[in-house]
Formats: C-alpha cells, structure tokens, sequence
C-alpha cells in the first residue's frame, strides 16, 4: 500500500471499465462498464467467477439488464450474492450471481458517475439532470421512497441546476435501519450537499465551487474518504470547504 506500486492489473481491450467495488470481505469485487457486462472476480486468483448482462429480445428467456454504459456498481451489504447497479439507461438493475444475471430492475435514474449506493432496504441515487436528481428507492419493492429536493430556488428563479455525479450513503447509523447521512454533488453549479437522511433530509452543509465541476466531484468523493462523514458534518461554519445551511 505504502510503496505505490502496481500489484496486479487486468486488460479487457474491448471494453472501458466506468465502476468497480469489493464486498465487504474483500474476497471478491465487481467491474462494470462500456460493454454493458457485470465481471465478478476472485480477488486472490483475479479469475472471472461471474459474467452477467441482460438478455436480448423478447422471448421467455430474456432477462433484465443494461443497454447503455453502466457507470455505478455496489455489492448488497447484507448478501454478497447481490449488486446493485446503474447507468446512462435510466435504470437500476438488481443481480444474483447464483442465477447469473439480473432478477428485476427499476426505471427512472439516470446514473452518469459513483452516484448510486445500497443501505438496508433503501437504494440512493443520483441522476445527471436538472430534476428529480436525488432520490431513495425501496430495495425490496422498487417504489421510489422519496424525491429529495436539490434546491427550492431553480424552477422560480430560473438560475442553472446542479446535476449529480456522486451520491453515496453514510456509514453511520440513523436508526431504523437507515444511514444517518446522505452526500451528493455534481455539475452544473457545481456543488456538494450534506443531508441529514434521518432527520427528513434537511441540508446540514454545502460546498459549492462555481468554476470547477470537477473539484466539486472530487470533493463529495474524498470529504467522505478523508474526513469521513461525523467529521464532515461537525466541520465548523468558518472552515474554507464548507458551510453550513441556515
């Protein structure tokens, strides 16, 4: 870890690998992509155990799956049997390795970065557009939980919306089985929220970085990374990377 260098590394030259995650052993992780296609390897041989797209056509033996580049790709917490997934084709799908492709799928986000992640019985996604950006799905049913408004002020004052590349929940509980927390962030105006996800998702604090979209994306990844997220939300009002909502 410490030397920097390269231990291992894997070449598809047909394909461009967008996402990757390990589940929470480590023994095995997850890639996805351009070419559509869910690769699960082991990680101590770095052999494919799995390879999982949607079927094609209309016959009883088509399966869900992605049509367009997939962009997110998460292992379920609680059963390493499941990832979840998303990307440019408006749908979240849901796989089973043990039946080799995806058992359902749901319609509606449009995932174009790490903005999609799996806690309990909620899915939070993040969409790159102008509305309905932020949104809690049931893991179980596929309902959409709740739409979480980015900002009251786009549809009355008319000003730029902030599209969402990231969004991730907190590690730490709220109770009741959901995250404490909620972080986002995206283009447009180019900003990065905080939100209490236990407390009806009221804003705790935003950074917001007008000139640079890609600071901002940076920023909701690593503020988590680095600071992890009790200490991003305890930052104090007169720290230079945050402020804190009024």
């Amino acid at each position: 870890m410490t030397s920097g260098k390269c231990l291992h590394s894997l070449l598809d030259e047909e394909n461009q690998v967008y996402a990757l995650d390990y589940n929470e052993e480590g023994s095995k992780f997850v890639t996805a992509g351009k070419d559509t296609t869910l690769r699960v390897y082991d990680e101590a041989t770095k052999s494919v155990l799995v390879s999982m797209r949607g079927g094609m056509g209309y016959s009883p033996a088509a399966t869900p799956g992605h049509s367009n580049r997939v962009f997110s790709c998460k292992f379920y917490p609680e059963d390493d049997n499941i990832i979840v997934s998303g990307g440019w084709d408006n749908t979240v799908q849901i796989w089973d390795i043990r039946a080799g492709h995806a058992v359902r799928s749901i319609y509606g986000p449009h995932i174009c970065g790490d903005a999609l992640d799996v806690v309990g019985n909620e899915i939070v996604t993040g969409s790159w557009r102008a509305t309905n950006q932020l949104e809690v799905w049931d893991f179980g049913t596929g309902a959409r939980i709740s739409n979480i408004p980015w900002s009251s002020n786009f549809a009355s004052a008319g000003t730029p919306a902030c599209m969402l590349y990231a969004a991730q929940f907190s590690k730490e509980s709220g109770g009741r089985g959901v995250s404490k927390y909620i972080i986002a962030g995206g283009s447009g105006i180019n900003e990065a929220k905080i939100f209490d996800h236990a407390n009806d998702n009221k804003v705790t604090h935003f950074a917001s970085y007008p000139r640079l979209p890609l600071l901002t994306y940076l920023f909701t990844r690593l503020l988590v990374q680095s600071l992890g997220y009790r200490e991003a939300c305890s930052l104090p009002t007169s720290h230079p990377i945050m402020k804190r909502s009024p």
